[in-house]
């Protein structure tokens, strides 16, 4: 009986191990590679819900890093982990950062892990139609890049992953950087557009400017407190979306770092977690509470 639990237990690890094996989001070299090391290759990382619990939803998480790095764990798996809890799909993304990777490598990314997602969304067990994107700091200005600047797809693709839409269903924000223009946060600026970018290039990445009428619905949460990139940024982007009428929930804390993740050891500020499971059951991506 024991050597039988023990190999389901393993089995189960085995299983567990393979779905969190990281996919590369092209067969080949990424578009504009520089190189072969894994600093030039995106992958994305799925982190399945459990069979039992799995509502179908699913969400592809930008971790921050001020597009230097990738915060891949308190802002990756563990907030793919606590998705996992409440039923909910994860897919962590690896982008190219800079200075070696700016504009526009790291919205390439995220739009190819979009359209990846959904066009495995059979095998993954994920509704193609119920696909988030969320993204802290950074990785919150590449969640909302893509959020108001994808595409339908191409239907004319020699590659069936392009055919898909890079469109988020919703977007999820967490003290998230918005805006490349007056008090943007300078290291993920220069890091994205560089040390003297084109007005045009400040406003095409500055996304509260770039909100379309059909924009996914939104929830941003932020603190008064944040030292590294201003409340501001996130209270200018939920009035963009306000005027073109795009549905969102905005939750300003007055006290927290930036940076926070799960904020375990905050009471207080650990409860923006249920403020978005209690969205996500509005939005009827989760199931309702008994």
């Amino acid at each position: 009986m024991r050597l039988f639990l023990g190999l389901i237990l393993l089995l189960t690890a085995a299983a567990s191990a393979a779905a969190q094996t990281p996919i590369r989001l092209w067969d080949g070299d990424a578009p504009n590679a520089l190189g072969k090391e894994a600093a030039d290759i995106p992958v994305v990382t799925p982190y399945p819900a459990p069979k039992e619990t799995a509502t179908g939803a699913a969400v592809l998480i930008c971790p921050g890093g001020g597009y230097s790095t990738v915060v891949d764990v308190k802002e990756g798996s563990a907030i793919a982990e606590w998705l996992n809890s409440i039923g909910v799909s994860a897919f962590v993304l690896k982008y190219r950062v800079g200075p070696r990777y700016g504009q526009p490598n790291p919205m390439l990314d995220a739009a190819r892990a979009m359209r990846l997602v959904r066009y495995r969304a059979k095998e993954w067990n994920v509704d193609p139609k119920r696909l988030a994107i969320m993204g802290f700091s950074a990785g919150g200005h590449l969640a909302s890049t893509i959020a108001t600047h994808f595409d339908a797809g191409r239907s004319d693709a020699n590659d069936p992953i392009e055919r898909e839409s890079s469109r988020p269903d919703l977007q999820i924000l967490v003290y998230p950087v918005i805006t490349m223009g007056v008090n943007t946060h300078g290291g993920s600026r220069l890091n994205l557009i560089g040390a003297n970018p084109t007005p045009e290039m400040i406003v095409f990445y500055s996304n509260e400017l770039q909100v379309k009428v059909d924009s996914p619905p939104a929830f941003i949460v932020h603190t008064i407190e944040d030292q590294k990139v201003p409340y501001e940024h996130s209270l200018k982007y939920a009035a963009a979306l306000s005027e073109k009428k795009i549905p969102f929930e905005l939750h300003i804390f007055e006290k927290g770092p930036h940076g926070f993740g799960l904020a375990k050891s905050d009471p207080v500020l650990s409860s923006w977690t249920e403020m978005l499971a209690s969205w996500l059951r509005v939005r009827g991506v989760v199931a309702k509470k008994q």
